[in-house]
């Protein structure tokens, strides 16, 4: 069923076309879609109908509106920007008007951490393990989260030997699919079973990659990795793409890199985005805030929101 939702986050993944156009396809008034999407109208059944067929022929899909995207932010190596990409796309997505759901599967905490989410009563690997509901905390009103601390690690080991292990996450998202437009999961820097269930669950994969020779070593494990869970666990994964992290852009041996790794992995889509190493980054980190709380005119907070851009576009 095409709701207002649903039109709206299509028309944020086609940027080019062109509202005043559709609009006199469908036969509605002037800026119509425009005084929708500023919230003072609402579209009625009437606008919906007349727009679906219209968005049919610029390749809309009921179904692929209708359900979030889960995307795993993964790389085994760690302090390459896992967590801090995880909390500023994530918050990035929902000031575009996107709903998210965020998921700390890192044991350290530090994405649950940032929102103040210390010593959760109850956190993801309880609902793992203990047939809870999946616990969701509304940060704002389009961003949630999900929560963890040192208790995952504590039980990673019950989960590694309970039956369906990798499968559970992705049992316990499906109900709640259809709430969100993007869910995105912070895994941690190992391949372990919480980096399984993550992919298990995902329908994409996003690799954050420093440009120094330290943090591309070992990625080829990584791609491995993933492409067993897509041969024997989930069919339908794939590598959204590969975003650089801590650039210095002046620096030669990190243009160096980023040159090498295009061209190595020029087969996956490689964000034209760029990350630069920043004190505020650092310092919104110490502040426990995303970017754009801490830093909102920020050259980081315009990065991440650009690369969100990109990712809601695909």
């Amino acid at each position: 069923m095409l709701t207002q939702d649903i039109v709206f986050r299509f028309l944020r993944s086609k940027p080019a076309l062109n509202h005043s156009q559709i609009e006199k396809e469908a036969g509605l008034p002037s800026k119509t879609l425009y005084k929708a999407q500023g919230g003072l109208i609402n579209l009625n059944e009437n606008h919906l109908s007349k727009l679906g067929p219209v968005l049919r022929n610029y390749g809309f899909s009921e179904e692929q509106f209708s359900k979030a995207k889960v995307i795993s932010i993964v790389n085994h190596k760690g302090g390459v920007g896992k967590t801090t990409s995880t909390i500023n796309l994530g918050k990035a997505l929902s000031l575009l008007g996107n709903r998210v759901l965020m998921l700390d599967m890192d044991s350290q905490g530090n994405l649950s951490q940032c929102f103040g989410i210390h010593q959760p009563e109850t956190q993801i690997i309880d609902s793992l393990l203990d047939k809870r509901e999946l616990p969701i905390i509304e940060i704002e009103p389009k961003l949630h989260l999900s929560p963890s601390d040192i208790q995952m690690a504590y039980r990673e080991l019950e989960l590694v030997n309970s039956i369906g292990s990798e499968k559970r996450l992705s049992n316990k998202l499906a109900p709640i699919l259809s709430e969100y437009d993007f869910i995105l999961i912070d895994c941690p820097p190992a391949l372990n079973v919480l980096t399984t269930c993550a992919l298990v669950a995902s329908h994409e994969c996003l690799i954050p990659i420093q440009p120094e020779a330290s943090a591309y070593h070992g990625v080829e494990n990584l791609f491995n990795r993933i492409f067993e869970i897509r041969e024997h666990l989930n069919y339908s994964l794939r590598v959204r793409g590969i975003f650089f992290t801590m650039v210095h852009k002046n620096q030669s041996v990190h243009r160096t890199m980023i040159e090498h790794i295009r061209q190595v992995y020029g087969h996956f889509a490689i964000f034209d985005t760029l990350i630069e190493t920043s004190t505020v980054i650092k310092q919104s980190q110490v502040a426990k805030q995303d970017l754009f709380e801490y830093s909102p005119k920020s050259n980081s907070a315009n990065q991440y929101l650009a690369l969100a851009q990109e990712l809601a576009t695909a």
